[in-house]
């Protein structure tokens, strides 16, 4: 069946049409939109339009066939006919000088974006993708530019994650014209071919769509992913640049869970059930022995009252014993030691005047040494040791880089709660705004900070102003000074603040725009507002708004509460003037920012000497405190020294004389010491100058009650002088007094080997101190203690002892306290059913000790250093409320990695061929989880950047053809060319001498509109160059921790970082570390929990050695001493956890402290059981408890606990916290357990009698009526 004519006809003509359309689409793709540039751009200036040109591609002037090569490589035309000229190829280089630097890092990304912008400016084919709509007679004003959504996607996609390791930010936050993280791909091309951007001279509107629209075909070429290398042989994007190129992110590690059974703590269920079990077997044993008691009705040491036993005390024949050698050797000791002691009294008492002018000429020669004393308040000095890994690591970086710079620093808010709307005319959502961010606000702020940056110091009659110390990164070039403040966005200018574009109608751009823009690219030269103002502070470096803003919530920087201004300025450690201008500076800031006032503002205001100020302020509000503190402990011992038997013999009995001369023996003691180490050349510390007067009072004042009130319970035997008795009862005691002394001097001598330095300088004053003192009081003191009886014998009154009083009858009583202990405390406390009681509850309050003791919190509050109205308080509470960055920390690679070579390169860069785990990549990876490593944001880095900066393809890098001299970005010079050629290896990264040769000119270079990578104000200190540039030494590469706002934030920080950097350390197999200032402080936290067990455990080891010698190698006496400290010890541990008290290095020298005066309190105790002869446990315990309990009582106890108290109206926190707290805790544990725990246990296990010493006193004594131990 044939086809109708009619139908032939008109389906030819359908057919002819359509060839026609073909054909004339396809002629129409041959012509142009434009070819080369013609008259000046009316919306951007310095801009031109291109011509308009509708023909054919014309061929390229050979002259451009190398930079069509740099820009557009692969767009090999055949006879390279193109759309455009050389002009307008050089104007595109030009214009993407910015993304050149900060993309071409990721060589898909870039070639990418080359792709979009070389198809728009030379395409042949620009007809087919590209429509003019507005166009005069020469000029194109406007284009619609065509864009495949997929190749629009696919180059965000390979763009989206490339940094700007300056910047510490992506680099889309800088070419998008707003935060990264609402950046898109239609979004960013709009902004590239806007032209509010600065480099569009007129408007190029992008239509993104993957089909055909309105007989246009979109631009749809190939793209490259990030993942993908290129066919030039660059490599694909580095895992900093590509998060697909990284694989997994990283997972932190699930936290440990708690340690628990049946869901409750493991520690509290352990020592309840140790507790209970203790509990049942202990009150099972006392019932049972109690039973078998009732049945025996004998005593276990009934064979001691048999006449005929040759052990028994009433024995005929004491010559009748079977001692071991130990008891005898114990014996033969305790006797050598009585009889020097008694020799050595009875000499001081004979020769008074010779004992005191020979211990005053020592005295007054060792305190000499104070002449040469240095206080140390430096805080580095205090808490870290020199050779301490943070203090070396704190040291090689301020000799390789400088010391980190000190900080002046003010948070600002402001009372007013007006929040308003600001609705930006080219459309988008309304942005909220804070009232802190209200213009008004804002120029009073600027006021502000302008009248700081005014102020003038004096120092040494010399004018300081800001400028002398602040630190200029681009000086001498620039020599404004570093201010991180959020009006450097607007040049710190009133001016600039003020600055808006628009007319009777409508605002289109003010300060609004400008600061939402520099938010999301701080770094940038040129807003893409209308406004153009540069973001870039005027120090020539970027102002993040994370260190400039408070308060906001996520990245919302709008909703800012706070202002943060931060002035860094030089520290010069080692030059003491230009040191002494800096605190003079500092000095007058505090001093005008304490008379500011501003209703609108409330400002929180620090500088780097203020902590150091107003501790020093604090020690000197406490001095009255502390003086009042010893004044009542004075009063107290001057009065109850005496034993007042009548009030008619009132002034004769009493000693006030003998109690301020045992004071001043303290007090010599503490001064010679002090004197002695001063002579050395060791500094003192607030810590020694506060502790150790304290320490030496309850030490020395325990030992004069104890040979005082044994004198006075003492009588005199007949025919004995004077200083035959003193001579005796010397011996009797000194033996006791040397025990506890010289245990406490081995314990602290043995705790200055600690590594921390307020605890061994602390060690070592206290161990001489009380040695010192020691021998003092069994010289000088005991000559003195003979006068005063020579005078009350006399019947002269103290004080005024010329005058001699009428004879009157001397009785002697024992003192109220005395017969208290003897009559009615020590037999309650022995009492059969009061032993098991006290046992049960002291190891109740050992076993909840023990529970908590993994609970104490570890680290020093510093607000707890600061006086309750320090203006620094409330620096603090707003630093922890309203900052949302922590500290910047730096990973240091130390010097010997030689960055010439392409190997050494790659384990540290972060770009295109570096290593997967180089140092920046893993930085990168621990910022990625920084809730979990505290790292915030990708470092800064030096080599990145460099290599950026160095490439052909940018105007960075240029020399002068004729000297070689560096010629800058900004420089226009036909005599400047590029560094490195244009050719593949030109291409590549620098080595061997083109590394050194072009990298002292990057760390020169200062950033410009032309190029932002110049690295002198990011990296001018980064980098430690050898002498003559001939190599590179240690580097360092910085980022920033979170917010670290309490003492275990700043420790975890702290072990991050190291764990971090050792990680780096293996995997390049070279020397990393991380440094942040604040790591010499807090480094000691993560050992001190090891250090506390360590120097308590030493004390405790060297009192059993010393007790055990002493003692007459009693190794069972030593024993219990050791237990009853250590409960003591243990039982301090328990009160800070309940008391809120943190361990750190002022309550570890607290615990040490607590450890000798623990040895005061049981070693006198002991010694006196075990030298006592009674029948048995109970009644020796019961003889030692009277004896010396009183003595120890009002010795230590009473004397501290006035002013213990008086310490609690202190004004500083951290004297109320560890010391009134600790001091009262220290006390009564102390006393407790020395006169009630310790006599029971000593009932319950003491040792048994020594056979040899029974013998020694029955043949001692034989004839007299004196009872066997200090006149019992």
């Amino acid at each position: 069946m044939g086809v109708p004519p009619g139908r032939h006809i008109l389906s030819s003509f359908f057919f002819i049409v359509l060839l026609s359309e073909v054909h004339f689409r396809w002629v129409e793709a041959q012509h142009c939109v434009w070819y080369g540039e013609c008259g000046e751009s009316e919306k951007v200036p310095g801009k031109k339009y291109n011509c308009n040109y509708t023909g054919p591609p014309i061929p390229l002037p050979s002259t451009g066939y190398d930079l069509l090569t740099e820009l557009c490589p692969g767009y090999d035309y055949g006879n390279q006919s193109l759309c455009c000229d050389v002009d307008q190829l050089r104007t595109l280089k030009g214009s993407l000088q910015l993304p050149l630097q900060f993309l071409s890092r990721c060589p898909a990304c870039f070639f990418n974006l080359m792709n979009l912008f070389c198809e728009l400016t030379c395409s042949p084919h620009q007809s087919q993708f590209m429509n003019a709509t507005k166009v005069n007679a020469t000029n194109v004003k406007e284009v619609q530019y065509y864009v495949g959504q997929t190749f629009a996607n696919a180059m965000y996609n390979a763009c989206k994650d490339v940094q700007a390791p300056s910047s510490n930010v992506k680099a889309l936050s800088l070419l998008c014209g707003k935060d990264a993280k609402d950046c898109n791909a239609t979004n960013w091309i709009q902004y590239m071919f806007d032209i509010n951007n600065g480099q569009t001279p007129f408007p190029i509107i992008p239509i993104f769509s993957d089909a055909p629209v309105s007989g246009y075909t979109p631009m749809n070429n190939n793209t490259y992913a990030c993942t993908e290398g290129l066919e030039d042989g660059s490599g694909p994007c580095s895992c900093q640049d590509c998060t697909k190129a990284c694989g997994p992110k990283p997972v932190p590690p699930p936290l440990p869970p708690p340690w628990t059974i049946l869901g409750l703590d493991a520690m509290t269920v352990i020592m309840w059930l140790s507790y209970m079990a203790f509990l049942l077997i202990f009150m099972g044993a006392v019932l049972g022995t109690w039973c078998y008691r009732k049945r025996t009705i004998m005593s276990e040491y009934a064979p001691i009252l048999d006449s005929n036993n040759p052990l028994s005390l009433n024995s005929d024949n004491p010559d009748q014993v079977n001692a071991s050698c130990c008891e005898t050797l114990g014996e033969r000791f305790e006797n050598a030691m009585r009889i020097v002691f008694s020799s050595w009294g009875s000499f001081c008492v004979r020769h008074p005047s010779v004992v005191v002018l020979g211990s005053l000429i020592l005295v007054v020669a060792s305190s000499g040494g104070l002449v040469y004393m240095r206080i140390t308040t430096d805080p580095v000095e205090l808490w870290s040791s020199p050779a301490s890994q943070a203090r070396q690591e704190k040291d090689y970086f301020d000799n390789h880089f400088g010391p980190f710079f000190r900080t002046v620093q003010l948070i600002i808010t402001t009372p007013l709660n007006d929040t308003f709307i600001y609705s930006p005319y080219f459309g988008g959502s309304d942005v909220p705004f804070g009232a802190i961010l209200s213009k008004d606000i804002l120029h009073q702020v600027l006021d502000l900070q302008l009248d700081i940056e005014g102020l003038v110091a004096t120092y040494e009659g010399q004018n300081v102003t800001l400028k002398d110390i602040c630190l200029a990164p681009l000086s001498p070039y620039n020599d404004n000074c570093t201010i991180l403040s959020v009006l450097n966005y607007f040049q710190n200018s009133h001016t600039e603040l003020d600055h808006s574009i628009g007319d009777d109608f409508f605002v289109y751009a003010d300060y609004h725009s400008h600061f939402l823009y520099c938010v999301s690219a701080p770094a940038s030269l040129n807003d893409t507002t209308l406004l153009h103002d540069p973001c870039l502070g005027t120090f020539g470096g970027p102002v993040f708004p994370w260190l400039a803003l408070g308060g906001y919530d996520e990245t919302n920087y709008n909703n800012a509460t706070a202002l943060v201004i931060t002035f860094p300025l030089n520290n010069y450690l080692k030059d003491p003037v230009r040191l002494g201008k800096a605190l003079a500076w500092e000095k007058e800031f505090i001093k005008f920012m304490k008379n500011f006032q501003n209703p609108n503002l409330t400002i929180a205001f620090n500088a780097e000497r203020s902590i150091e100020d107003e501790i020093n302020r604090e020690s000197n509000s406490d001095i009255s405190t502390v003086v009042l503190s010893y004044a009542i402990m004075f009063i107290y011992i001057s009065l109850a020294l005496g034993h007042i038997h009548s009030l008619k013999r009132l002034m004769v009995d009493s000693k006030i004389s003998l109690g301020i001369a045992g004071i001043l023996i303290v007090l010599s003691s503490v001064a010679s010491s002090l004197g002695i180490f001063s002579y050395v050349g060791i500094p003192l510390t607030l810590i020694v100058i506060e502790v150790i007067p304290f320490l030496v009072l309850a030490v020395g004042v325990d030992n004069i009650f104890i040979i005082v009130q044994t004198y006075q319970r003492d009588e005199r035997l007949p025919q004995e002088e004077l200083h035959q008795q003193i001579g005796r009862i010397l011996g009797d005691v000194a033996p006791s007094m040397f025990l506890s002394s010289f245990s406490e001097t081995v314990a602290f001598f043995l705790g200055a080997l600690s590594n921390m330095p307020a605890v061994r300088t602390f060690s070592l004053f206290a161990g001489l101190a009380v040695f010192i003192d020691f021998l003092l009081q069994i010289s000088c003191f005991v000559s003195l203690l003979g006068l005063d009886a020579r005078r009350q014998e006399g019947n002269r009154p103290d004080i005024l002892c010329c005058i001699k009083l009428p004879e009157g009858q001397e009785t002697k009583t024992d003192s109220f306290l005395f017969r208290f202990f003897k009559k009615v405390y020590a037999p309650f406390i022995l009492k059969e059913w009061v032993r098991p009681i006290i046992v049960a509850v002291f190891v109740g309050m050992l076993s909840f000790s023990i529970a908590v003791v993994n609970k104490v919190e570890i680290g020093l509050d510093q607000k707890l250093s600061m006086p309750d109205d320090s203006y620094v308080l409330d620096y603090f509470k707003n630093l922890s409320m309203y900052l949302h960055t922590g500290a910047p920390v730096y990973f240091v690679v130390e010097d010997g990695l030689n960055y010439s070579s392409t190997e050494d390169q790659n384990i540290v860069c972060g770009g295109v061929g570096c290593n997967n785990n180089s140092l920046v990549q893993q930085v990168y990876a621990a910022s990625l989880i920084s809730n979990y490593t505290t790292i915030a944001v990708t470092p800064s880095s030096w080599l990145d950047d460099y290599f950026d900066w160095v490439k052909p393809q940018s105007t960075c890098c240029r020399y002068y053809n004729t000297t070689g001299a560096f010629c800058n970005a900004s420089v226009v010079n036909p005599g400047c060319v590029h560094c490195r050629p244009m050719t593949p290896s030109g291409k590549q990264r620098p080595e061997g001498e083109d590394f050194m040769h072009f990298l002292p000119m990057f760390l020169s270079d200062n950033p410009n509109v032309k190029c932002g990578k110049g690295g002198h104000a990011a990296y001018g200190t980064a980098v430690d160059l050898y002498p003559n540039n001939t190599g590179v030494g240690a580097t360092y590469f910085m980022t920033y921790h979170t917010l670290l706002k309490e003492s275990p934030d700043f420790i975890d920080a702290l072990k991050m970082a190291r764990t971090l950097a050792d990680n780096i350390t293996q995997s390049t197999n070279h020397k990393v570390f991380a440094y942040s200032v604040f790591y010499v402080f807090y480094e000691q936290y993560l050992t001190i929990a090891y250090d506390t067990a360590v120097n308590l455990s030493v004390s405790l080891g060297s009192i059993f050695v010393v007790t055990a010698v002493l003692l007459g190698f009693e190794l069972w006496s030593a024993v219990v001493v050791t237990i009853t400290i250590a409960m003591i010890l243990i039982n301090m541990i328990g009160v800070m956890w309940l008391w809120n008290i943190s361990l750190n290095a002022v309550s570890l020298v607290n615990l040490v402290m607590s450890c000798g005066i623990s040895v005061e309190f049981c070693s006198h105790i002991v010694r006196a059981f075990s030298i006592s002869v009674k029948r048995n446990r109970v009644e020796r315990a019961e003889e030692a408890l009277a004896h010396m309990g009183s003595s120890v009582f009002s010795g230590i106890t009473l004397t501290k606990f006035g002013g213990i108290l008086i310490l609690a109206l202190s004004k500083s926190q951290i004297f109320q916290v560890f010391y009134f707290r600790m001091f009262l805790a220290m006390v009564l544990l102390g006393a407790t357990h020395g006169l009630i725990f310790l006599p029971v246990l000593l009932s319950y296990i003491g040792p048994s009698v020594n056979k040899a010493k029974v013998f020694a006193a029955n043949r001692r004594f034989a004839g007299t009526e004196r009872e066997r131990l200090l006149n019992y």
